[in-house]
């Protein structure tokens, strides 16, 4: 029987220099030539300690993109025209309320003094008589009690009114107990120059109509402008508010890099 001996200094079995056990090298050594130094265990990553993220991970990538501001300033400036509308609406309705009451009580048709003429009177439209004459001419009128009882009596205010270019001045107001024709006559003091004509009082309703429109139609769009431009101003600073806190929470360190 024979032993091969391996010698501890790497010989083979016959006492020829070897090169040692396959695979086997002393920590942290290696022989010349055979590659480059090997680095301890635990150091083959540089940078950032083990377990660590590189400085600046998980930074802010900066604040997210501002949006509008809703609602927009278009509403407030849309509620203050529809106020301006509504004055210009306002102004109009009394105009034209007026000038309805004005058209209405005109007479239609004139007669000279001394003439007797038929007219149709009826006691829901208030008729009145007008005259159209120089300032101060005097003068007289009458209508016949059939077929029913007929009152004249002096109007309490001056009232004017203008259709086709002549001026009206109201001259007698006229009560009648039923509608139906009437004769009627005018006469003038000293045989001076002047017309006559019978219309109607200017209705009251038509005024106060016309005076309502003229303050409550632009009274509703200023409240309408003011209610729009509170609630808006309100609503945008509440926007503004969360825009700010969402970009301060942007603008917070991150958990790491800072």
């Amino acid at each position: 029987m024979s032993n091969d001996f391996v010698s501890p200094s790497g010989g083979g079995p016959s006492g020829a220099p070897g090169h040692g056990a396959p695979g086997y090298s002393a920590p942290g050594y290696s022989a010349p030539g055979h590659g480059a130094p090997q680095q301890p265990y635990g150091q083959q990553h540089q940078g950032a300690p083990y377990g660590y993220a590189p400085a600046g991970y998980g930074a802010p990538q900066g604040p997210p993109p501002k949006t509008k501001v809703k609602p927009g300033i278009g509403w407030i400036v849309g509620a203050w025209l529809v106020f301006v509308l509504s004055v210009i609406v306002g102004i109009a309705g009394f105009a034209g309320g007026i000038f309805s009451a004005i058209t209405d009580a005109a007479p239609t048709s004139s007669f000279q003094p001394g003439q007797t003429v038929t007219v149709k009177l009826d006691p829901a439209d208030k008729p009145a008589i007008y005259v159209s004459a120089a300032t101060g001419t005097k003068f007289e009128c009458q209508i016949q009690g059939d077929p029913g009882a007929v009152r004249l009596q002096q109007p309490s205010l001056e009232q004017t009114v203008t259709s086709d270019g002549v001026i009206w001045e109201l001259a007698l107001r006229v009560g009648v107990d039923k509608a139906g024709d009437y004769p009627l006559t005018c006469t003038t003091a000293e045989g001076a120059s002047a017309k006559f004509g019978v219309g109607k009082e200017i209705a009251a309703d038509s005024v106060v109509g016309g005076a309502v429109a003229l303050f409550a139609v632009p009274g509703l769009g200023f409240l309408l402008a003011v209610i729009v431009t509170i609630v808006v101003l309100v609503k945008r600073s509440g926007a503004r508010k969360r825009q700010a806190a969402a970009a301060g929470q942007w603008g917070q360190p991150g958990p790491y890099g800072r």
